[in-house]
């Protein structure tokens, strides 16, 4: 008798919770908003979407769907119908498109309003109101599919006549001439070196030349202004040139001055500028009978008589 009563203890036990947590299920599942009624109407493929499917209204959870099946209004159409909480703003610029939920890929009902229109729907239950429903991206991905395949093989193709034989052949044969367009200027650069290094002696040599008919220019100017000079003071009042009126004396004291002082310095300067000018001479004659020394250089100098390699003119080495 005790098992029993401890087995009929157990089976009220079980009763008892099992009820309360039907009750539970019952409170936790009930609507606690009012709602209205409203119905889509498409031809689209609603694949994933079920019953009591979630409603949002630009995200925000605001009903769920109540029934799925064929329109009557409409052959061939799928209806839709959905509850949404009273006072969700559903105007006539409402529409409606079907999504899906990240990893699990389940159907829900996005309803948005691109705003044209601001007179609310009207909701009644007999008769509901109809929310157009627009493809989802999802459905756009299939309709532009069939392009995106055209639009992927036309690519292919064109890339693999792209690297066909004759291109490969046509890219190597580029790819080679570069390599020896780049071995070409290497030696070049190579050659150049030489003719490089002697600019600087060649610009030593000009700026020295340069130097010296400065030198000498320099003393040309000199003389010139002691030239000016004396003609000034021959010219001045009281000068030489009004002595001589005076006396034979005075004339013969200033020409000696002259012949003293002025004419040394300007035989001086004479030598300098022919100095200068044989400089040039030879610089030009060396240029005339050598002009690659200006970009190689003037080279070993030639062998005099006694020295090795040295030929008289006329003879034979």
């Amino acid at each position: 008798m005790e098992n029993k009563a401890h087995a009929l203890a157990a089976g009220a036990f079980v009763l008892v919770v099992s009820a309360l947590l039907a009750v539970l299920a019952v409170w936790l599942t009930r609507d606690s908003g009012e709602r209205n009624l409203y119905e889509l109407s498409t031809r689209e493929t609603i694949s994933g979407l079920q019953p009591q499917a979630q409603v949002r209204f630009r995200g925000v959870p605001v009903g769920k769907v109540e029934f799925i099946g064929f329109d009557h209004k409409t052959k061939g159409n799928v209806l839709i119908r959905i509850s949404v909480d009273v006072g969700t703003p559903l105007t006539q610029s409402t529409f409606a498109t079907i999504s899906s939920q990240g990893v699990t890929g389940l159907g829900f009902i996005q309803l948005e309003d691109d705003g044209p229109l601001t007179v609310l729907l009207v909701p009644n239950d007999d008769d509901p109101p109809r929310i157009p429903l627009k493809p989802g991206w999802l459905d756009k991905l299939i309709d532009k599919s069939e392009v995106i395949m055209d639009q992927v093989e036309q690519a292919s193709t064109k890339l693999n006549k792209l690297l066909g034989p004759e291109n490969q052949q046509a890219l190597m044969g580029t790819v080679t001439q570069i390599g020896a367009a780049a071995d070409s200027f290497n030696k070049l650069a190579l050659k150049l070196d030489p003719v490089v290094a002697s600019l600087p002696k060649l610009s030593q040599d000009a700026s020295a030349t340069m130097k010296s008919l400065k030198t000498a220019a320099d003393d040309v100017s000199k003389t010139a202004t002691s030239v000016t000079a004396t003609s000034e003071r021959l010219n001045a009042k009281g000068g030489p040139i009004d002595k001589v009126a005076e006396g034979g004396a005075a004339l013969a004291a200033t020409v000696e001055t002259f012949s003293a002082a002025t004419l040394p310095r300007l035989g001086e300067v004479a030598e300098e500028t022919a100095r200068a000018m044989r400089q040039l001479r030879r610089t030009v004659n060396a240029v005339d009978d050598n002009p690659q020394s200006l970009i190689f250089g003037n080279g070993p100098p030639t062998p005099g008589p006694g020295e090795p390699g040295f030929t008289a003119p006329g003879g034979k080495p």
